[in-house]
């Protein structure tokens, strides 16, 4: 695991050179906000992180149900049973299995690992705009029809989960990169994917942090050139 920091937030990436799978550790007054919890054996790696920062684990909020970014959620409530777990209303239903499209949305099957055994449910539903402590919920729908981004409020580091990839270029959810396809292979819907990117482009973030890739510093242009390049 490489432990990468900036400001209040903290990169935990696993499979660093191979396939990188982050997750975020947020500091706030009270303790840490997790967000995403990667794959089972993310665990240790989280709860070793959290304890070298020296502050507890109050809050798991997940940008989207996709089996890479909720693997150890179970293991990680059993360890904090007092944790409260936040997730969109929307892909509340994908956290449990349920894979079906929406009548109000475009009618294209939901691609990507769709978790089938977590047992967890989410104590809170986020709607656009909602507040979790220093964080900015912000909808950005179109890797999954819930997907989610975080603003932290003070540094305006943005937290995309995987609206944006940067392993193999900076990318779009959807846009195919040949050094690191797989965001794109389970991008739901490109053309709701392409107007969240924007959405979050024009947040002007300081700090561009995805699910897989590294962060990336002073991102706006490099973020607008990769919408026109979609």
């Amino acid at each position: 695991m490489k432990v990468t920091k900036r400001q209040h937030v903290y990169q935990l990436s696993f499979l660093p050179r191979i396939f990188p799978v982050n997750c975020y550790l947020v500091e706030e007054v009270d303790g840490l906000t997790l967000i995403d919890t990667g794959m089972p054996f993310s665990l240790r790696g989280i709860m070793r992180a959290a304890a070298r920062i020296g502050k507890p684990i109050r809050r798991i909020v997940l940008t989207h149900a996709h089996a890479d970014h909720v693997g150890a959620l179970d293991a990680l409530k059993r360890e904090l049973p007092d944790v409260i777990v936040y997730i969109s209303s929307r892909d509340a239903a994908l956290l449990g299995g349920d894979a079906s499209v929406l009548p109000t949305e475009p009618n294209v099957p939901i691609r990507g690992s769709i978790p089938r055994d977590v047992t967890t449910r989410a104590d809170v539903l986020l709607r656009d705009g909602d507040a979790v402590e220093s964080l900015l919920a912000v909808e950005a729908p179109g890797h999954t029809p819930g997907s989610m981004a975080f603003l932290d409020t003070r540094s305006r580091i943005l937290i995309a989960g995987d609206a944006w990839q940067t392993r193999g270029g900076i990318a779009v959810s959807g846009k195919l990169k040949t050094w690191f396809p797989f965001p794109a292979l389970a991008t739901w819907h490109k053309p709701t994917a392409w107007e969240s990117a924007r959405k979050l482009r024009d947040l002007q973030p300081s700090v561009l942090a995805v699910g897989h890739g590294r962060m990336i510093d002073h991102p706006v242009a490099a973020m607008t050139a990769a919408i026109d390049a979609y």
